[in-house]
């Protein structure tokens, strides 16, 4: 990392960065350029416009970096930073998460709604596609909830499809979620998700950008914040996906990145399917239990995710209650206990990912130890 002539703490400096931070074609490794070059951001907005073009920057940030707008974007997001659990998380700062400081161009300045600490906890990332089918909802939830019950921060990108339904599955067993988004803090998107990302915070867990307070839904932001989903966590779930998928990006990202990568085979007659079959010919691991992915990632869960204490568990589980008895169809549990069909299977697939039941043949058996 730079070393700094100037300290980052010091109001002056922070405001100087935040400046350089809204400068328009200033990415990661531009601001770092500067940084390098003048020393701190403080010295680089007091140099001449020709010490900036000599470094090759564009004309329109060498414009823009003493203008009004950029100035009072900085000092609003100041103000911003005084609210309560609003933080600023800075590439060359202690409190930076370590795992997202080890990648190609992290993000040099990170908004943080909720809590930052929880950014340096195991993290495992859920994504998947947009237009999720209802098994695929069923099935991200259904790992969210092991995983977050085996201890990890379920960290997804706050889309609709898979990623809300792994947010909320992390919500349902009370564990901490994080959402990484493609617009400012103040630009809440989707619209339909703003009260999970405050439950999210509310309930401990945290809602992250890279991108200034007021920038809006840009359809070039979101494959650029997908560097920092999988950056941030030790690998990546792929649930449901077509070839042109985002996940898909997120996963190339995740294995340049050297995390690990996981996909959930499907149908080969569904679409959304053919993505994770493509990741799992290019290497990723298949997946069909929760044990699949502890296994790679053991020694970081807190809790075991494993078969222990069915027997007690049945008493307490209607299906797994009447799967101790005798084996059953998906259909005759249904009669049994009087829930739909949907709901039946999706428990089912959650006692599956718990290692609790096997489907064999079109009958599901317990799995009592």
């Amino acid at each position: 990392m730079p070393l700094f002539t100037c300290d980052a703490h010091s109001p002056c400096e922070l405001e100087a960065r935040l400046r350089l931070h809204r400068l328009p074609e200033v990415g990661p490794q531009r601001f770092q350029r500067l940084i390098r070059a003048f020393g701190s951001a403080s010295s680089a907005l007091s140099a001449p416009a020709s010490a900036w073009q000599s470094l090759g920057l564009p004309s329109a940030t060498v414009q823009a970096r003493r203008s009004p707008e950029v100035r009072e974007g900085a000092r609003a997001a100041l103000a911003w930073l005084e609210g309560p659990a609003q933080h600023l998380l800075m590439w060359d700062q202690p409190n930076y998460p370590a795992l997202l400081a080890q990648i190609a161009d992290p993000p040099p300045l990170l908004f943080v709604q909720g809590d930052p600490s929880i950014l340096e906890k195991p993290q495992l990332a859920i994504v998947g596609s947009r237009h999720a089918s209802p098994p695929g909802l069923d099935t991200a939830k259904a790992f969210s909830r092991c995983l977050a019950d085996a201890g990890f921060v379920i960290t997804s990108g706050l889309a609709l499809g898979i990623d809300g339904a792994a947010h909320q599955g992390a919500l349902d067993v009370g564990g901490l979620t994080v959402g990484v988004v493609g617009t400012g803090l103040e630009k809440s998107y989707p619209q339909r998700h703003r009260a999970l990302a405050a439950a999210m915070v509310e309930r401990g867990g945290a809602v992250v950008s890279e991108f200034p307070l007021d920038t809006a839904a840009n359809p070039g932001n979101f494959p650029r914040r997908n560097r920092i989903i999988s950056g941030l966590s030790l690998g990546v779930l792929v649930v449901e996906a077509s070839p042109a998928s985002g996940s898909l990006i997120t996963a190339r990202l995740a294995a340049e990145q050297g995390r690990e990568v996981f996909a959930i085979p499907g149908s080969i007659h569904h679409p959304a399917a053919r993505g994770c079959h493509q990741l799992i010919r290019d290497g990723a691991q298949l997946v069909e239990s929760i044990e699949h992915i502890l296994e790679n990632l053991r020694g970081w869960q807190q809790v075991p995710a494993t078969a222990a204490n069915l027997a007690d568990a049945a008493a307490a589980h209607p299906l797994l209650a009447l799967l101790v008895a005798a084996p059953q169809t998906s259909e005759g549990l249904t009669q049994a206990v009087g829930w739909g069909l949907a709901e039946v299977l999706a428990e089912l697939t959650e006692l599956e990912l718990q290692g609790a039941v096997v489907n064999q043949a079109g009958r599901w058996f317990a799995r009592v130890s």
